[in-house]
């Protein structure tokens, strides 16, 4: 039997995603039409014998997060529990903390994820090495560039064994082109470094703390304490993917991973993406200039249409709730929620469109996230500037983003918090706009406090 283990952090991490985490945490934002662990769940469900996901974190166990849990037990078929930590205990510290729960029923190995990590999750492929070869610890690596390998943790490898005879997290010089992709497979043996290293803390907090009870002794981190003490001594391995990967550490990442993800979903979910129907969209080409358009008075998602139907480029999801007027043009790369308005002659392009929005007539908005319950006015445009990898180097990755630079706010995609509104005919340009404000003019490079 195999198991799966969810780390999810708690509301102390994530201060990159805000002003998008103060509503949901951040492992139930919505990526890609649902919840960013939810493609974990999914890619740890249909791994053969997996019976049991634990997520470790130290969120408060809310409405939200409770919901989510009961209705992927019953999409899965699975039990999926949430595992509180006492305090923030690093990315080892809670399974060594859970050990007895992680290990309950004698599973031959787990699988342990990031949540903040996009990616195709090659978890049989994993396990079909770790099966022909097992070992206590077996990491996912990818490759990036000379600059960007500094944001992750390096790996060298012996190209012939694949054995990691050198772990540094963030070194401060080239390393290696091999990354730490955030998904490993563990034997039940590897939770033994990690009570080496708590015995080993516990020691050191006793000579700090003469009453014994150090707080830090649990607080446990993968890859300084364990991989980079144990690379070179046959216990860790790397298995190279050239899947899709990134890192989901603030708002403009989330919007990339969106795009990868829908771009997954033509191969592994496509009655996700929203298709031509004879009731329904035309679906073109964007290389097509033009195509004959259908018939009037079309219906799609219960709006009849005064022209021709809607007009959907590239990879989109349209929640089954969402109402979107046909004479929108969407896509490519854009997600909408539940219960969303789209009204007549709107462009969406590259964005996330979030529960409850409504965007007006002939609105544009391109490379933004659209929060919980906002307004964008008739003839307004909210823009942003992508951050994206280079698409010259196939081992790019997104950057670790900086707000600011010499003081100034540098380009970056245009974010709406919860229940914003934006006036007509008005410019959002490269702009972040904390929940419940309503304005009355055009901003451009602001923080809209």
């Amino acid at each position: 039997m195999l198991k799966a283990v969810i780390l999810i952090g708690g509301p102390q991490k994530g201060t990159r995603f805000r002003p998008l985490s103060f509503e949901v945490p951040k492992p139930l934002f919505p990526v890609a039409g649902v919840p960013m662990i939810q493609h974990h769940i999914e890619a740890c469900a249909q791994v053969p014998g997996m019976q049991e996901i634990l997520l470790i974190g130290f969120y408060q166990p809310d409405e939200p997060l409770t919901r989510f849990l009961e209705a992927a037990q019953q999409e899965f078929n699975l039990p999926i529990r949430y595992l509180q930590e006492f305090a923030p205990l690093g990315t080892g510290g809670g399974l060594y903390h859970f050990r007895d729960q992680i290990l309950a029923g004698g599973p031959e190995a787990f699988f342990v994820l990031n949540a903040d990590v996009c990616s195709d999750f090659p978890l049989s492929t994993m396990l079909d090495v770790h099966r022909h070869q097992p070992h206590p610890f077996l990491l996912l690596g990818t490759t990036a560039n000379r600059t960007q390998s500094l944001n992750y943790g390096c790996i060298v490898e012996n190209p012939q064994t694949h054995e990691v005879l050198h772990y540094v997290e963030k070194p401060s010089t080239f390393v290696s082109d091999i990354i730490n992709c955030g998904i490993y497979l563990f034997s039940p043996e590897a939770l033994k470094p990690l009570r080496d290293v708590f015995q080993r803390n516990q020691q050191d907090g006793q000579l700090e703390d003469s009453s014994g009870l150090w707080p830090g002794a649990g607080t446990i981190r993968l890859e300084q304490d364990v991989f980079s003490a144990l690379a070179g001594q046959g216990q860790i391995y790397v298995h190279l993917t050239d899947g899709i990967w990134s890192q989901i550490k603030s708002a403009g990442s989330a919007l990339y991973a969106s795009r990868l993800y829908l771009s997954q979903y033509q191969l592994t979910h496509p009655e996700r993406l929203a298709k031509h129907t004879p009731e329904g969209p035309r679906i073109r080409d964007p290389d097509v200039k033009s195509q004959s358009l259908p018939s009037l008075n079309q219906m799609w998602f219960g709006v009849f249409a005064p022209r021709s139907s809607l007009l959907l480029l590239g990879n989109v999801y349209i929640h089954p709730t969402a109402k979107v007027a046909p004479s929108a043009v969407l896509g490519p790369n854009v997600s909408i929620g539940e219960g969303v308005t789209i009204g007549e002659g709107v462009r969406l392009r590259e964005s996330i469109v979030l529960h409850g929005a409504t965007l007006q007539e002939h609105t544009c908005v391109l490379h933004s996230i659209v929060g919980w319950g906002s307004t964008v006015g008739r003839w307004a445009r909210v823009e942003g500037t992508p951050s994206d990898p280079n698409p010259n180097d196939p081992r790019a990755h997104m950057d670790s983003e900086s707000l600011f630079k010499d003081g100034k706010l540098l380009p970056a995609i245009t974010i709406l918090g919860c229940r914003v509104r934006i006036p007509a005919e008005v410019l959002i340009l490269n702009s972040i706009v904390l929940p419940h404000k309503e304005l009355s003019r055009s901003f451009t490079n602001q923080i809209i406090l």
